[in-house]
């Protein structure tokens, strides 16, 4: 079974930065696109930024703020986040989907990190 286990978040004050981290338990490589969502209370859980074969795509919310990489010898996938607003308050979830011509689209999720951005 998969397993994606997020670290990084915490308290911050606006302005200020933070770098999520999700390892996962098997390559990367084997992932079609992996990404992180985030959920603020009473709102749906929403897709934040993207990388799919070194292409990425952001929410418009977050572009030229946050951004998303891989340590590909790590198995890891990062989101640095800049210029914190406290709409960016949520839950962050690592997510890593994987394709298969049999069974379609399998999506793994991490266990969720909190964001609070507050002074």
């Amino acid at each position: 079974q998969v397993q994606l286990v997020e670290s990084g978040g915490g308290l911050v004050q606006p302005g200020g930065s933070l770098r999520l981290s999700c390892a996962a338990s098997e390559s990367i490589f084997s992932f079609n696109a992996m990404g992180w969502y985030r959920q603020a209370p009473g709102k749906q859980r929403e897709l934040v930024a993207a990388i799919n074969s070194g292409s990425t795509n952001y929410a418009d919310s977050v572009k030229g703020r946050f951004t998303i990489s891989t340590d590909n010898a790590r198995n890891t996938v990062y989101l640095q986040m800049n210029s914190l607003k406290p709409e960016d308050t949520a839950v962050y979830y690592c997510n890593a989907r994987r394709i298969s011509r049999i069974y379609g689209p399998s999506d793994y999720w991490g266990q969720g990190t909190q964001v609070t951005v507050s002074s």
